[in-house]
């Protein structure tokens, strides 16, 4: 199977055509990944679709509330599965940690390790601790890969190593953003500290659009992340101020004295 972390921008691109990954299929890491799951069978893919579904902390009274068809204008659902689980499938490599902690968190499953046995369904595991501001977190991926970006959650790394930009700038697009945003008031959900760094730049108009990463303008891409670090640097007093007493945060200097 195709770990596209371990894919370097000057190696032989996996797809076997013997041109450079980032002449090849840097940027189309979807159709890499799409090619090698040829050799995910229908059983393995069973073996996911057959975790019992799980409802732990808010994750079924969120997706029962959700209309996502009036969302996004496709049939598809979200089912949740026991991130342990998964993990003991031994299927998960290649995959973007996500929100995943030491113990509480989760992450969307690859579509494509789903889609032979459920093409109904987006499976997101998670763990029995997970948090309101993870749980959205994740569900925010699958909303905007339904209607938003269309990008794959967990398939940002190659990119980011190529432009030298933070991971986490070409994985949270403007899109991201939007929905992050929507599922947090629609559920009245206190942010964790990452998440509300990436709701301060989104009101802001900071986060890059998702074209722009589909399409690897490396221009705007390594200008917009050079704003963002700039901007949360010129309003590091603000942001403090702001996510100083939220989960997440380590090294609070508020009520120190």
């Amino acid at each position: 199977m195709i770990s596209m972390n371990k894919i370097g921008r000057n190696d032989l691109c996996p797809c076997g055509s013997g041109k450079k990954f980032k002449k090849c299929h840097l940027g189309k890491e979807e159709d890499l990944i799409q090619e090698g799951m040829s050799e995910f069978t229908l059983e393995m893919s069973q073996k996911i679709t057959d975790l019992p579904q799980v409802r732990y902390g808010r994750s079924g009274e969120m997706v029962d509330v959700l209309d996502l068809v009036d969302l996004t204008g496709t049939s598809m659902g979200i089912r949740f599965i026991d991130l342990h689980a998964y993990e003991e499938l031994n299927f998960s490599g290649g995959e973007s940690p996500g929100r995943q902690k030491a113990v509480t968190g989760g992450v969307v499953v690859n579509i494509h390790k789903t889609v032979k046995s459920d093409p109904d369904h987006i499976y997101v595991a998670i763990t029995p601790g997970i948090g309101d501001s993870a749980l959205i977190h994740e569900m925010a991926h699958v909303l905007d890969y339904l209607a938003g970006s269309k990008i794959v959650p967990g398939l940002a790394q190659p990119l980011s190593f190529e432009l030298g930009v933070p991971l986490e700038h070409v994985e949270h697009p403007h899109e991201f953003g939007y929905w992050l945003m929507y599922l947090k008031e629609k559920f009245d959900v206190i942010l964790d500290a990452d998440d509300r760094i990436i709701i301060y730049l989104y009101d802001h108009g900071l986060l890059i659009k998702g074209a722009d990463i589909e399409r690897q303008n490396a221009m705007i891409i390594q200008t917009k992340s050079e704003q963002m670090l700039r901007f949360l640097s010129e309003h590091s007093i603000e942001l403090d101020a702001l996510i100083c007493e939220r989960p997440g945060y380590i090294g609070s200097r508020v009520k120190k004295d």
